[in-house]
């Protein structure tokens, strides 16, 4: 019965977290599926690496730290914010070519994935390990809830958020920008065990993490606003050449696309997604080469054909 309440208490909190940052991206929102991987990586895939990887380490240092409660310290603070920053991050890298994986905010979104499910598992781990009695147990399910899983998904996602920022960017932004977001991921999670680990300075832990929470928060509204922006300035062109409606234009960047009446109920949906799509895309055409350059400029030219049928053919034709 203590295991399973356990699991239910590391579970529920870190998916209704996750069901957040993924609603919070209203405009081009990823599909559940490809996130919910992510959430999984974090929470089996970077959780087994971490363990292995701490213990290697852990395993090399105990050869010249004979005292175990510092060499508890030095793990907690210098090793882990490394390999479990490094572990979570991985998966990022893979995905890193995934067209799924476009701008900021889809980096805020699957590295705060990750960082959640690592932080279920992590706090699940802790759960069933330090909770003495129902006191201590409830205590740490709190902070573990409300600072430690939220600390691993606001890493991890600084971390997802640099690298979607790099994406367009020149060859050398490609190679400094991830190395600077994960460094800034390794660095909360060093602050954040360093101040916790010391009872003198964990108030300035909980202050610290409440600060980068609000920052998170306010990046991750900057980067819905930024989206906002590219959906009107990329689709104002099809509107000018007579593609889109204008009175459609000012809809398909606000919440009021998710009301019906201004448009077929029936196309409404793939219309609102069709348009998104096209705009995002023809961004990536501007900032892409090679081959990608050859995939979007296909894309786009697909999104207008698939419009076009959409909005002035008739619906028999259109079936």
């Amino acid at each position: 019965m203590f295991y399973f309440i356990s699991a239910i208490a590391a579970i529920i909190p870190m998916m209704a977290y996750l069901v957040i940052i993924w609603l919070f991206d209203k405009y081009d929102r990823e599909p559940f599926s490809f996130v919910l991987i992510n959430y999984l990586w974090g929470a089996i895939g970077a959780i087994f690496l971490a363990i292995i990887g701490s213990a290697a380490i852990e395993s090399i240092l105990s050869i010249w730290i004979k005292n175990p409660i510092r060499l508890n310290h030095i793990e907690t603070i210098a090793v882990a914010p490394y390999v479990e920053e490094i572990t979570k991050g991985l998966f990022l890298f893979i995905i890193f070519a995934n067209r799924k994986f476009d701008n900021i905010t889809d980096g805020l979104v699957y590295g705060g994935a990750i960082g959640l499910g690592f932080g279920m598992t992590e706090n699940f781990l802790y759960f069933i390990t330090f909770g003495n009695n129902f006191s201590e147990w409830l205590t740490i399910v709190v902070i573990r809830t409300l600072f430690s899983g939220v600390m691993h998904c606001v890493a991890t996602a600084t971390f997802g958020a640099f690298l979607g920022y790099s994406k367009f960017k020149k060859p050398a932004y490609k190679v400094v920008l991830p190395i600077v977001g994960l460094s800034l991921a390794i660095f909360i999670h060093f602050a954040w065990n360093l101040s916790v680990t010391f009872k003198s300075t964990a108030a300035l832990g909980f202050l610290f993490m409440f600060i980068t929470i609000l920052i998170f928060i306010t990046v991750f509204t900057i980067a819905i606003m930024s989206e906002k922006k590219i959906i009107y300035n990329e689709l104002l062109e099809e509107s000018e050449n007579g593609l889109i409606p204008y009175e459609h234009l000012m809809i398909l960047n606000s919440s009021r696309r998710n009301r019906n009446g201004w448009v077929d109920e029936s196309i409404r949906k793939l219309y609102i997604r069709a348009a998104t799509t096209l705009a995002f895309r023809k961004m990536e055409l501007k900032n892409s080469s090679g081959s990608s350059k050859i995939f979007y400029e296909k894309d786009v030219d697909y999104y207008r054909q698939f419009i076009s049928n959409l909005l002035y053919k008739p619906a028999d034709i259109r079936q």
